[in-house]
């Protein structure tokens, strides 16, 4: 017995893991689109967020980096409300902006900004946790143009820190700048390389001022633009056509609020009528019921007194 209980306690537990159902695609037809909410009362209670029914926190959409490869656009972001980060969000399109799927699963308390591409297929998202103060930076990697992207840690332990800024000079080699927050031994800054396309990173030198030779620059897209359009609270995907940009895509920077579950309330059922059998009077006597064995005799009614 304590053998099934075990099992079965394995079982939901990895159930409770499994990542939430496939959302269905966002479709772009000329309004800012709401990418969907998850907040859970875990999610409440870890952050230490006020939200409740009647005061529900809201929760915006921040979008910071974006790649178009050839029909493909990518986005990266995460959803916050004023005091908390839930998730990380990374969206691509295959048809130029028109419709949105989310390519990873989001990283709970995760922010993702930075990101590059060295060619067509290999493509890095820089990201960390955001608690109280930002750890455990990390990248997603991608090798096939962001059809699908791996989660790979910078440090190989727990470790306070977000990566500063980052460049790939070819599709294994890359340097990243983390800033460790003043927590850490010898220094703020640290330096390091990888030579595995950011599977894995050692250090090359530890400083209290970021290095003043260290050239990050990547050019930006003339062509494209993510821009927080001020007028319709929501930012746009934007591609130039000569002196003006235009808008292929838009998403609401408010994405909805985050609450607890109400708990629905009822009334009991009524109790039912009383009925007597057809063609029987009814009286004052009570018939006694008892499952199994015979069925005792119905009470005889009291004789009057002379």
């Amino acid at each position: 017995m304590r053998q099934l209980v075990s099992f079965l306690l394995v079982v939901f537990s990895l159930a409770a893991q499994t990542d939430p159902a496939p959302q269905p695609p966002l479709v772009y037809e000329g309004k800012p689109m709401q990418v969907p909410v998850i907040c859970t009362e875990d999610d409440i209670q870890a952050l230490g967020m006020s939200c409740s029914a009647e005061s529900p926190c809201p929760v915006y959409l921040e979008l910071s980096g974006l790649e178009v490869l050839a029909g493909r656009m990518i986005l990266a972001g995460n959803l916050h409300t004023e005091s908390a980060t839930l998730s990380s969000i990374v969206l691509t399109s295959e048809d130029s902006g028109k419709t949105w799927l989310e390519s990873h699963p989001r990283i709970r308390q995760a922010a993702l900004d930075q990101m590059q591409f060295f060619d067509l297929a290999n493509g890095w998202i820089a990201g960390q946790l955001i608690a109280s103060l930002p750890r455990d930076p990390f990248f997603l990697v991608t090798l096939d143009g962001g059809r699908t992207w791996r989660q790979r840690p910078v440090f190989g332990d727990p470790h306070l820190g977000s990566i500063e800024k980052f460049h790939f000079t070819s599709a294994t080699e890359g340097r990243v700048l983390v800033d460790r927050a003043q927590s850490g031994e010898g220094g703020r800054y640290a330096l390091l390389e990888s030579k595995t396309g950011g599977d894995s990173w050692g250090i090359l030198q530890i400083t209290t001022q970021a290095p003043a030779n260290l050239r990050f620059e990547r050019a930006s897209s003339a062509a494209w633009r993510l821009h927080a359009n001020e007028g319709t609270k929501a930012y746009h995907v934007e591609r130039r056509e000569g002196q003006r940009w235009s808008a292929v895509s838009a998403f609401r920077v408010l994405a909805g609020t985050c609450a607890p579950a109400a708990l629905l309330l009822t009334e009991p059922p009524e109790p039912p009528e009383p009925s007597a059998a057809a063609g029987a009077a009814v009286s004052d006597a009570v018939e006694v019921f008892q499952i199994g064995g015979a069925k005792p005799k119905k009470p005889e009614p009291r004789k009057k007194k002379r």
